[in-house]
């Protein structure tokens, strides 16, 4: 039993439920560790399961995705202290997508927010946030516990996820809307049927949605899937591939575009939503929350830096680039904190954190870029462009019904 309190170098690495079958499929056997689970980084080709997810359909293990019940009297109240978002406007049935900040207003982490009903909501956020949570909950009547190991979760991303899943059984998938989620089931496990919630949500901003099972029908639900997309190209996919689909889709990821303030070293490395560009995420009118006057303060005077889309120059990725206002790079601007080539723009892409005199968009910058050719280091200085995010967003994402590619 995985426990927040224990030592980390005496926690186990656990396995998913869907463990077993996806290291009969990895062929490169390249695991990573996640919220102190293994989970597969590469099954066997980066570009063959990046494309699964823009071209036809991808799972990808989400077991690892910290869950939390909250449910009691006070829950609504509880999580509208917490959160930015106002909950209140989130019927059962509904999902949304916030953050949570210290009285700093810098960001601890982002998340989701599923109303199940009135008085219970479960919280998915990327990094075990136990401690904080109850913290936060002091003098609210409300439960909050750790239900990771009691949801077996997979995401289904791509142009025939809902194609796919009515394949196997799920009818009426195809009328969920986006960032709604609801009960359904599939033919199968020694009831006959396979009960499950399904989210129409997803890190890859495409058309997909997340299923959330319990632990014993995981293989089950796994076999139907693989067969039934056997035919449809459907193939597993691994965090590598997720990574670039979510950088396409201008999604941040916690460690990489921020760092939470909980565990930040150094002054001025924290993060706002503001400065990340999450300021749609932040209700000022639904009453008091945790950073809140911090935040009013961050609007009124304008942030400092801006997290913003780069189009940069060449086809190598501005990994780790440092950012300067001209070439000679004498007057620092930012950095850059995620990059790829794009397949699917053409481009070559990246976010990054800016100073404000360079977050407009359409300002230039040059990015600091080393390359290693057969074991020489080179620094290329390129341009990068200030462009909106996402960089890729198709229609199909939000079709409801989805198109029957």
């Amino acid at each position: 039993m995985l426990t927040e309190s224990a030592p980390h170098y005496r926690q186990p690495l656990l396995r998913t439920p869907f463990h077993e079958r996806a290291r009969e499929l990895s062929q490169l056997d390249s695991f990573v560790p996640w919220a102190g689970y293994t989970t597969v980084d590469v099954f066997t080709s980066v570009e063959q399961e990046y494309f699964a997810i823009r071209n036809a359909s991808s799972l990808f293990d989400l077991t690892p995705m910290v869950k939390y019940r909250v449910a009691g009297r006070d829950a609504l109240r509880f999580l509208n202290r917490l959160v930015t978002r106002d909950v209140a406007r989130l019927a059962p049935g509904k999902v949304a997508y916030t953050v949570w900040c210290d009285d700093h207003g810098h960001l601890i982490d982002d998340g989701t927010v599923f109303a199940l009903a009135p008085d219970e909501y479960r919280v998915c956020t990327g990094e075990r946030q136990l401690d904080w949570f109850r913290a936060s909950a002091i003098g609210f009547d409300v439960e909050i516990r750790d239900v990771t190991e009691e949801v077996a979760a997979l995401a289904v991303q791509g142009p025939i996820s809902a194609r796919l899943l009515r394949t196997v059984g799920l009818a009426g998938i195809e009328r969920l809307k986006p960032f709604e989620h609801g009960e359904f089931s599939m033919p199968g496990g020694p009831a006959g049927r396979i009960a499950m919630r399904v989210s129409r949500t997803g890190f890859t901003g495409d058309l997909g949605y997340e299923l959330w099972m319990q632990p014993a029908d995981a293989e089950a639900v796994w076999d139907e899937l693989m067969e039934a997309g056997g035919p449809r190209a459907v193939r597993p996919v691994g965090s590598r591939a997720l990574n670039m689909a979510r950088i396409e889709a201008g999604f941040l990821l916690p460690n990489l575009d921020f760092v939470s303030a909980a565990h930040t070293l150094y002054l001025g490395t924290e993060r706002s939503p503001i400065e990340l560009g999450l300021a749609w995420l932040v209700d000022f009118n639904k009453g008091h929350f945790t950073g809140r006057r911090a935040l009013l303060a961050e609007v009124a005077r304008g942030p400092r830096r801006q997290l913003v889309g780069l189009d940069v120059e060449g086809t190598k990725p501005a990994h780790n680039a440092l950012l300067y206002a001209s070439r000679s790079g004498r007057r620092e601007a930012g950095s850059v904190t995620s990059a790829i080539w794009s397949p699917t723009c053409k481009r070559n892409i990246a976010l990054a954190i800016v100073d404000a005199p360079f977050m407009a968009t359409g300002s230039t910058l040059w990015a600091d870029i080393y390359l290693n050719r057969e074991l020489a280091w080179e620094r290329r200085m390129m341009r990068a462009r200030v462009v909106e995010r996402p960089f890729y967003a198709p229609a199909r994402r939000r079709a409801t019904p989805p198109a029957d590619f």
